[in-house]
């Protein structure tokens, strides 16, 4: 099949740059936004993307690294900065709303749950903001940093903290439901799927936790911690792992469908579709797998490791290295399309919405190229 047929089965929900429109599980419609996408961390933007590029349209200055992944909704994009400032910018002028200060180093990538955004800090909170103001609402002290994405669902926050715990949190009463415990530090994103959370530790183990209990489901043991935050396509998790394996497993029973090995560690979170996986390594290789042969169909080849996650839009494949570019090469061929070369190294994942791609960088600053 070739790969430009892999959007014909998009989920019934309408993903655009990370905004869910009526969520399953919310009530009401609301707006919604994180990282990746959406809930199953998949990557896919169904937008118009950036197939030639033309020009610089604005980046925004910090006072440290962009880490963080931006999210928008509303004309807004938001993103942490190692500053310890979560910021709001416009995304036309690129000028800013508003920022808010934290204890430390906001690596994070926010959540936006109808008025509210969530984010935590290398300070150890979780901090909910209002996100037309920037005011704080509450915060939830875990007992370690937080660089993990909160991922929202019906009333409940779900994060994790190098503490080695995964905590579900009520967002109305800003108390804890419940925690579980790991062997290891959590930077893993939780992904969720029909009352399962799903997420990687250093102990090396991805785990399925039941959402309203806590209680575990099953984990899968790998041979080096995990980095990468879990995506969900089907009845398959996908993750990667510093033992150098993307895994496949079966989201029902945690065991291992197939894997692919990298030539290095995999800290990237994969992308997914209806028919392949798309995941970086710190061999510097962006790897494209067909999920029906199991077998790598093209690798392109970068500078540096390829740590942060790949975007995918259209027939088109976004992804930053640390060698300070951002590719944007063919789905079906791994073809270069075009670059942008930034002053830093880049761990941000992008995204892209209407026609713009924002990413930070480690150059102190947050773009948006068209």
């Amino acid at each position: 099949m070739k790969l430009h047929t892999l959007f014909t089965k998009l989920f019934a929900i309408t993903i655009t740059t990370g905004i869910v429109t009526g969520l399953s599980g919310c009530g009401a419609a609301m707006k919604s936004a994180t990282f990746r996408s959406d809930n199953h961390h998949t990557g896919v933007y169904t937008t118009k993307g950036v197939s030639q590029l033309s020009q610089l349209k604005w980046k925004f200055r910090t006072e440290n690294s962009v880490n963080s992944s931006p999210i928008i909704v509303d004309g807004i994009v938001y993103a942490g900065s190692h500053d310890g400032n979560v910021y709001a910018i416009d995304n036309q002028t690129g000028q800013s709303k508003w920022k808010f200060k934290t204890g430390g180093k906001v690596g994070a990538t926010p959540t936006i749950a109808d008025t509210t955004l969530y984010i935590g800090s290398d300070d150890g909170n979780l901090y909910a903001l209002n996100k037309d103001t920037g005011a704080e609402l509450w915060r939830f002290a875990s007992s370690g940093s937080i660089y993990s994405a909160a991922t929202f669902f019906a009333g409940t926050l779900f994060t994790t903290s190098t503490d080695g715990h995964l905590y579900a949190i009520n967002t109305e009463s800003a108390t804890e439901k419940w925690r579980f415990k790991t062997g290891g530090a959590s930077y893993s994103s939780p992904a969720f799927h029909k009352g399962i959370v799903y997420f990687g530790s250093h102990d090396n183990y991805l785990y399925a936790v039941n959402a309203e209990n806590g209680q575990e489901q099953w984990r899968f043991k790998t041979n080096g911690a995990i980095f990468s935050s879990p995506a969900i396509r089907g009845e398959t998790v996908y993750v990667g792992s510093e033992d150098g394996n993307l895994y496949a497993i079966n989201i029902k029973t945690g065991q291992e469908s197939w894997k692919i090995s990298a030539r290095a560690a995999i800290s990237s979170s994969p992308a997914v579709t209806d028919t392949h996986v798309f995941f970086g390594s710190q061999d510097g290789r962006l790897y494209a797998v067909d999920i029906a042969s199991r077998q790598t169909v093209w690798k392109y080849k970068t500078h540096d490791w390829v740590s942060a996650s790949p975007a995918v839009n259209e027939n088109l494949v976004y992804f930053p290295s640390y060698d300070k570019y951002l590719y944007v090469v063919d789905i079906e061929t791994g073809k270069l399309q075009w670059k942008f070369r930034t002053e830093g190294r880049i761990y941000s994942s992008p995204i892209i919405n209407d026609g713009v791609v924002y990413f930070g960088s480690f150059d102190n600053h947050l773009y948006a190229v068209e």
